[in-house]
C-alpha cells in the first residue's frame, strides 16, 4: 500500500510517499528557515502564506520522486495537530481535496504520535527489524515545542511518562542562543560552538533530574544562563554553549535511561529536532552501550518535521480501523494523548472513483 503524506504543522512544507508503513519512496521538505531568520522565530502568517505557495509543487515532486502517480496512491494522510492553526489548515485541506478527487481514504495524524513511531521507518536503501521486535520501548520526543517521555507497547498503544512543565528543550536552546546573540535557529549554532567549549566550565542547574517522576523543566536553566551572563560580561561563548548544552543533555539522557530501567525495557528511542544534537547522541549512545540497551536514533532528515512519518503512521491507522471523516478539523493544541491516542469520529471513505 502506498500512502501520500502531507505535513504543514509549522514552518516546513513536506510531502512524502511511503510503502506499507515502513519504506520511504520519497520525502520532500521545503524549509522556511531563511524566511523566518530575520525575525528570530516562526511568524505564523508568513508560514501559512509560504505553505500555500509551495504545497502544490512539493506534492508533485514527492509523487515524481517516489515514482508514484496519483493513480497508484491508495490513501492520503495529513497532520491535524498539534501546530500552528493557519499552517495546519493548508496541509489538512490539501490532503482532503486529494482524497475527494481520487476517491481514496483520508487519515488525520497527530504530529507527536508520528514522531513517536518514526524510528520504525526505513530510509531508501536501508533496512530495519520488524516493528514487533522493538516493543516495548521507552521513547523521548524532544523538539522546539515538545519534550515528552513515553512508554509504548505496540504501535498506537502508548502512555506518557512525563513531559515538560514549562519550556521545551528546543525552545530553551533557541532562547539561550538569542541571549548569546546567535542566529536563528539557535540549536544547531549552540551545538556547533559547544564543540570548542568546555562543558564543565560553568555549573548550570540540572532541573528536576533527581525528582522521582519523569517531567522536565528548562525555564529555570534558561533563566540561570541569563543571570550568569549579566554577572559575567566577559566570557567565552563556546564555554557557555557547552555548559548549557551539557545541562540539557544530562537531564534528557538521565531520565530516558532511568525510565528504561524502571520499565524494564531493552529498547529506547529518540526523535524530534533536538535529538539531532551531537552531544545528546554521543552521550545517549555511550549510556545505552553501558546499560546493554538497544538504541534507535532517527536519522537527522526524519527528526525534523517531515511527511514520511505522517504517511507511515497512517498505514497502521488504516490497518486498525476505518479512514477518518473528511469533517475532521485541526487541533492546534492537541497533545500526545494517553495509552491510545483518542481518534476522531470516523466514517468509511468512498471507494476509489465513487464519490
Amino acid at each position: 500500500m502506498k500512502i501520500l503524506g502531507v505535513e504543514t504543522s509549522c514552518d516546513e512544507t513536506s510531502a512524502a510517499v511511503v510503502a506499507d508503513g515502513r519504506r520511504i519512496l520519497s520525502n520532500v521538505v521545503g524549509s522556511q528557515v531563511d524566511l523566518h531568520r530575520p525575525y528570530g522565530g516562526v511568524v505564523p502568517e508568513l508560514a501559512s502564506r509560504r505553505h500555500l505557495e509551495l504545497i502544490e509543487a512539493i506534492v508533485a515532486e514527492a509523487l515524481q520522486e517516489g515514482s508514484a502517480p496519483f493513480e497508484q496512491i491508495d490513501a492520503v494522510a495529513a497532520t491535524y495537530g498539534p501546530g500552528l492553526a493557519t499552517s495546519l489548515l493548508i496541509g489538512l485541506n490539501t490532503a482532503k481535496g486529494i482524497a475527494v478527487s481520487l476517491g481514496i481514504p483520508f487519515v488525520g495524524i497527530n504530529h507527536l504520535e508520528a514522531h513517536l513511531y518514526s524510528p520504525l521507518l526505513i530510509e531508501p536503501g536501508g533496512d530495519a527489524s520488524h516493528s514487533e521486535d522493538l516493543f516495548p520501548m521507552v521513547s523521548l520526543i524532544v523538539s522546539g515545542g515538545h519534550t515528552i517521555l513515553a512508554y509504548a507497547t505496540a504501535i498506537g498503544h502508548h502512555e506518557i511518562l512525563g513531559q515538560t512543565v514549562d519550556d521545551a528543550a528546543g525552545e530553551a536552546f533557541d532562547k539561550v542562543a538569542k541571549l548569546l546573540g546567535l542566529p536563528y535557529p539557535g540549536g544547531p549554532e549552540i551545538d556547533r560552538l559547544a564543540r570548542a567549549g568546555h562543558p564543565s566550565s560553568i555549573e548550570f542547574p540540572r532541573s528536576m533530574l533527581d525528582d522521582p517522576g519523569y517531567n522536565f523543566s528548562f525555564s529555570g536553566l534558561k533563566t540561570a544562563v541569563l543571570y550568569w551572563l549579566r554577572k559575567n560580561r566577559t566570557h567565552r561563548v563556546e564555554d557557555v554553549c557547552a555548559s548549557f548544552q551539557e545541562a540539557v543533555v544530562d537531564v534528557l539522557v538521565g531520565k530516558l535511561i532511568r525510565a528504561a530501567e524502571e520499565k524494564d525495557v531493552r529498547t529506547v528511542s529518540a526523535s524530534g529536532g533536538v535529538s539531532i544534537n551531537s552531544r545528546f547522541r554521543e552521550q545517549l549512545t555511550a549510556e545505552c552501550q553501558r546499560q546493554g540497551l538497544r538504541l534507535l536514533l532517527v536519522p537527522a532528515p526524519l527528526c525534523t518535521d517531515n511527511a514520511a512519518m505522517i504517511a507511515a503512521l497512517a498505514f497502521y491507522k488504516l490497518q486498525q480501523g476505518e479512514p477518518d471523516s473528511l469533517g475532521l478539523d485541526i487541533a492546534p493544541s492537541d497533545g500526545l494523548g494517553g495509552k491510545r491516542f483518542p481518534r476522531p469520529v470516523r466514517q468509511p471513505a468512498p471507494a476509489r472513483g465513487k464519490l
